[in-house]
């Protein structure tokens, strides 16, 4: 294997634990660790990109760390079983560095349903409804003899409710903006950074921002950005807004930048873009289960090329022009 080729994600998995380990440890824990990187090549190895990560996310791991050794043991012992690979770096260390202000909560580890960066899952409820989580999502399920309401915590959902018969209960979809009840329907929902988004499929949803009162009917083809004192302004909704039920991101002139921000959620690591060329516009369809596919797919048609200084750090460059095609 090449020295600087990518390591196992179990010897990195190992190398992250140890990197939050370290950062309040014992001597004795100190030698355990020179013993196990001394163990193993492989170990030194994962170390050194681990540190390489570490100085261009140097923002972060210092918020990412004190968030978890700050967390109950519980919660922490649940984290450190949960590795991926790098997008535990990215994650648990690392995404407070392309925010700036925020860290994955760790409510997200501890929902009741979740789904890994890249990964999709159905799940069937008690009363038949369906919910299709999308990448990187979680959610409570909370069904009593009242109601049923499922809490998003983090990502994207479908829902597809569920219609037995004698069923009165309503169906309420909760994120911290607000509730969205169910008008037997199908809708998506998406927690973003400026609020809580609501796409509505087909029949109707009456949305209900946590700090006013009353509730707003959306119906089949709107959508509306929910925040906790505002409801935005109705909208129609976007082109392909459910196209990653079928495993498909399609994009109507969008930026560089953008595209290669929504592709980000399906791949682990850093997929960043140059900024002279992140205005640049693409329309197109591109496969959510192969990112790398769908980078390439960009070559022909933008004067852009793809740096992989490894395989978790990829950056979108302007082509040299002595390489353009002409």
């Amino acid at each position: 294997m090449s020295p600087n080729g990518p390591v196992s994600a179990q010897v990195l998995d190992a190398a992250i634990q140890w990197q939050l380990a370290l950062d309040d440890s014992s001597t004795a824990q100190q030698a355990e660790f020179a013993r196990w990187h001394a163990a193993d090549e492989e170990h030194a190895r994962a170390w050194r990109q681990l540190g390489m990560l570490d100085e261009r996310l140097r923002v972060a791991p210092a918020a990412g760390r004190k968030a978890l050794l700050n967390s109950n043991a519980t919660a922490r012992q649940r984290v450190r079983r949960l590795g991926s690979g790098l997008a535990s770096v990215v994650l648990v260390l690392g995404l407070a560095a392309f925010s700036l202000h925020r860290w994955v909560p760790l409510n997200y580890y501890l929902a009741d349903q979740r789904t890994a960066t890249g990964e999709q899952r159905t799940l069937t409820l008690a009363d038949g409804t369906l919910v299709e989580l999308n990448t990187h999502s979680a959610i409570d399920v909370r069904f009593d003899q009242d109601q049923r309401r499922i809490v998003l915590r983090e990502g994207e959902i479908m829902v597809r409710t569920g219609h037995p018969a004698g069923e009165q209960r309503p169906f309420i979809v909760e994120t911290q903006d607000g509730q969205l009840r169910a008008l037997g329907t199908r809708f998506l929902v998406r927690r973003e950074d400026q609020g809580t988004r609501l796409s509505v499929l087909q029949s109707a949803v009456a949305a209900h921002a946590r700090e006013l009162p009353g509730e707003v009917v959306l119906h089949e083809g709107q959508q509306v950005l929910m925040r906790r004192a505002e409801l935005g302004e109705t909208a129609a909704l976007s082109p392909g807004a459910d196209a990653w039920t079928r495993g498909m991101l399609v994009v109507d002139n969008a930026r560089l930048g953008d595209l290669a921000q929504e592709l980000s959620r399906y791949r682990p690591g850093y997929l960043g873009v140059s900024p002279d060329v992140a205005d640049l516009r693409i329309t197109g369809s591109f496969p959510l289960k192969d990112t790398d596919l769908a980078l390439s797919a960009l070559l022909p048609t933008l004067p852009i090329q793809i740096q992989a200084h490894t395989r978790w750090w990829v950056t979108l460059e302007k082509r040299p022009a002595s390489t353009q095609k002409r």
